[in-house]
């Protein structure tokens, strides 16, 4: 179902997390579920992914995360703060300890000159830890790989977070 590469990653995310007891939350816009998908593709996914969020509309992201309306007014769903409201909210409305969250524009169309076709945003926050946030521009590439390659970015992030070092 996902490309071997990917497959790979996750299992290796979801056991180093294992390893640590972490638990792992996902609030996703633009991939649509794709990275709960992914992560519950892994035998064994149970003891480690908590829940996943598939907030597509500006309704459920504020309903389902907290989101701040006034933030989805002032900088639009496909942008830096709403990404990591979304990866905060995540982890507070929910048991896990790691969160990660996409939001973007896969296309064909829905790009605007200052938010084109190919931009995504990315947020992963871990309890107790900063929330770390990346943004691509993938370009008019197809919806398809926009997707996989977000999915990809957001296991690097939750990669990131997992190995980031801790304060006692």
């Amino acid at each position: 179902m996902f490309p071997h590469d990917l497959l790979e990653a996750a299992r290796a995310l979801i056991a180093d997390a294992g390893a640590q007891g972490l638990r792992i939350v996902t609030a996703e816009s633009c991939t649509g579920g794709l990275v709960s998908g992914l992560l519950t593709e892994v035998a064994g996914s149970s003891a480690v992914f908590e829940r996943g969020y598939v907030t597509y509309s500006n309704h459920a992201k504020v309903e389902a995360l907290g989101v701040d309306v006034g933030t989805l007014k002032a900088h639009g769903a496909v942008s830096e703060p709403v990404v990591r409201a979304m990866a905060e909210g995540a982890l507070l409305r929910s048991r896990a300890d790691l969160s990660v969250a996409l939001t973007g524009i896969a296309g064909p169309g829905g790009g605007s000159p200052g938010k084109p076709v190919g931009l995504v945003h990315l947020a992963a926050a871990r309890r107790g830890g900063p929330t770390l946030a990346r943004e691509l521009r993938l370009g008019e590439i197809g919806r398809t790989e926009v997707r996989l390659r977000s999915v990809a970015e957001a296991l690097a992030l939750l990669r990131a977070q997992i190995e980031a070092p801790r304060i006692a």
